[in-house]
């Protein structure tokens, strides 16, 4: 059998995030894997709705399917949000760069704002 390098569309994983109920199932799955009848109680929709939603997780290769007797039982693959994490690295830096450029012209501008305050402040009344 060949070694083969699995790789991870961002587009589907994207598509997958997009719904919050699909986000709410990862995060369940987080803490470990469950059956599929148990993740579905977890919801106020119906069992199709989760079933279409675990079946859109497992498209996006974000879940794992394993049979267990009679259960399906559904595990978290955090792989394909590595692809999501290389797309986002790109805007945490665009914002740290911003915001770092934001901090420093506030603190300019409140540094300026207390120089002429103070300098208010010193000037002594006119006497009539």
């Amino acid at each position: 059998m060949r070694n083969r390098s699995v790789t991870y569309s961002a587009e589907a994983a994207f598509h997958a995030l997009a719904d919050p109920t699909r986000r709410a199932v990862l995060d369940l799955l987080r803490h470990g894997s469950q059956p599929a009848g148990q993740i579905a109680r977890a919801f106020p929709v119906s069992r199709p709705a989760i079933s279409k939603h675990l079946r859109q997780l497992r498209e996006a290769r974000l879940v794992v399917e394993s049979r267990r007797g009679r259960h399906r039982v559904y595990q978290l693959n955090a792989e394909p949000l590595e692809a999501v994490d290389r797309w986002l690295a790109q805007y945490r830096q665009f914002w740290k760069m911003n915001l770092g450029n934001l901090k420093s012209f506030v603190e300019r501008e409140y540094a300026r704002e207390l120089g002429e305050a103070a300098s208010k402040g010193r000037k002594q009344p006119k006497s009539s």
